[in-house]
């Protein structure tokens, strides 16, 4: 027997066993499936059972329990898959349950995601009590870090569609990368793919974002690097209680990645029942909105509109080798050319030094520029604009 026919088995009797029992207790509405594994909180497994149970309480799923057996209050309440406290044996145990389609999603306090798989967390923004997805906060994309950020775009608009957000605002977080990213998102909407910037908060607006935005959730989707996102994720979570309890939000988020099928999303061992019930009511959710399928579509429209050849170019700057240019003489720099990303800052400045234009990077507030002298920046600026650079 194959293993898409074991899933699909799998799924139709529990779907028939889930009916006659919702029958019983006069609830027809349909429950999602979510595995919850019960080994591994740094604050016990009480506090996995506490969530599971606040889980089934606010939102209709069925929490699967997989691991060691808790004697815990509650834990009658809820379905077992049963384990020794091993964290291979839970694993394993977890895969072979969502490839059997005895489970449809799965919430874990850790999960050996390969490259390209990156899951899109959600936080409650505390200056105005909106939810906003971060994109992403862990694994990794790609390789390629400005890579990773453009593809963590399609899968956080793919994670608020799945969960029912149908046109969801896209903002990037002002580190390395993003201005390099913005371009790259602009190139494509301009060639039709369907992509709604949102705006800062801030009086000079755009969808370059600073901390001020994240605090007031002033978009639908922030994107930045995953290393980036777990840290704000946990700031977020765990602001109010000192940093040992997680206590808001919705976790981690769901996984994504080209070709991937599995939902399994990400909670800490710090993750207390109120974050842990959000996870379990968020996977569920992206369960529901075929998330795996919304993640394809993204990426499908995208190449339509010219991702390959974004990507590639990303690649080639990856592994260039900076050319070794003269600087012309210097001269006083009283002009300044913004827009530019800090990561190819300094080949900016060696492509106006090849057309014998004196300039230098600097550190501005808003971001990193370019210093010319005055008589020079309408050639500079067409000059970086032909090469990409702002």
């Amino acid at each position: 027997m194959t293993k898409d026919t074991k899933r699909l088995l799998g799924t139709a009797l529990r779907e028939i066993v889930d009916a006659a029992r919702a029958v019983e207790r006069g609830d027809t509405g349909p429950k999602v499936r979510i595995g919850l594994l019960a080994s591994g909180s740094e604050l016990g497994p009480e506090e996995l059972l506490r969530g599971a149970l606040l889980a089934q309480e606010s939102s209709p799923v069925q929490v699967v329990m997989i691991g060691p057996r808790s004697a815990g209050e509650g834990a009658k309440e809820l379905s077992w898959i049963e384990t020794p406290d091993c964290e291979e044996d839970i694993s394993r145990a977890m895969e072979k349950a969502l490839d059997e389609g005895e489970i449809q999603g799965c919430v874990a306090l850790h999960y050996p995601f390969p490259l390209g798989v990156t899951t899109i967390g959600k936080v409650l923004t505390p200056a105005r009590g909106k939810g906003m997805f971060l994109a992403s906060t862990t694994g990794t994309a790609s390789a390629n870090r400005v890579e990773a950020m453009l593809r963590n775009t399609f899968y956080g608009i793919a994670t608020a569609k799945a969960s029912g957000i149908a046109d969801p605002t896209v903002g990037i977080l002002n580190v390395e990368g993003a201005q390099t990213v913005f371009k790259a998102l602009k190139k494509l909407q301009e060639k039709g793919y369907a992509l709604t910037f949102g705006s800062s908060v801030r009086r000079d607006g755009g969808a370059i974002l600073r901390g001020n935005d994240i605090l007031a959730g002033a978009v639908d989707v922030c994107v930045a690097d995953s290393l980036t996102g777990n840290v704000l994720m946990k700031m977020f979570a765990a602001f109010t209680t000192g940093g040992g309890y997680e206590a808001t939000g919705w976790g981690y988020g769901p996984s994504c990645g080209e070709g991937w099928d599995r939902i399994v999303s990400i909670i800490s061992r710090a993750s207390g029942a109120p974050v842990i019930a959000g996870a379990i009511a968020l996977t569920a959710r992206t369960v529901r909105g075929a998330l795996p399928r919304l993640v394809q579509e993204e990426l499908s429209a995208a190449r339509k509109a010219g991702l390959d050849a974004i990507l590639e170019d990303f690649a080639v700057r990856a592994q260039g080798v900076a050319e070794l240019v003269v600087a012309p003489p210097a001269e006083p720099t009283d002009e300044e050319i913004h827009g530019l990303d800090v990561l190819s800052i300094e080949e900016a400045v060696r492509e106006l030094w090849k057309a014998g234009i004196y300039a230098e990077s600097a550190m501005g507030c808003t971001g990193p520029v370019v210093k010319i002298p005055g008589r020079h920046k309408e050639t500079a600026e067409e000059l970086l604009r032909r090469g990409g650079y702002c």
